[in-house]
């Protein structure tokens, strides 16, 4: 089995010790749950609705890294901090997949990193 680490610098860092993402054989890739935080300044996104878009461009832009797209995605977990919040990223997130949308889970948790309201992993298959 052949792994590589792939990272963007278009796309949040890691904040831990883990990679943001991990292509293996070339093919699959392993997205590390990623946040509503922008590059450029380290700081999340205010709202919900711009967290939720900062999180799928840190996505877009690990997938682009692994030469793929959403179009790629077959798995995605969703963590919310917030399950009200569940209309209102269902929404947003549509709009990422609305051709054969992965599978995914969803689920409330009590706390994010960096105090964030949305977080998203996902695995992608060339």
């Amino acid at each position: 089995m052949d792994t590589k680490v792939v990272s963007s610098d278009k796309g949040f860092p890691a904040v831990g010790p883990y990679s943001p993402s991990i292509l293996v054989d070339g093919r699959v890739q392993f997205i590390s749950g990623q946040l509503g935080a922008d590059p450029e300044t380290g700081q999340l996104k205010e709202t919900l609705e711009e967290q939720i878009v900062q999180t799928f461009a840190n996505v877009e832009a690990l997938l682009v890294a692994a030469d793929m797209g959403f179009e790629n995605v077959v798995k995605t977990t969703v963590f919310l901090r917030d399950m009200n919040d569940f209309a209102v990223a269902n929404k947003i997130y549509a709009s990422y997949f609305s051709d054969n949308p992965p599978a995914r889970s969803c689920f409330a948790v009590a706390g994010l990193p960096l105090d964030a309201l949305y977080e998203i992993e996902a695995i992608a298959v060339k």
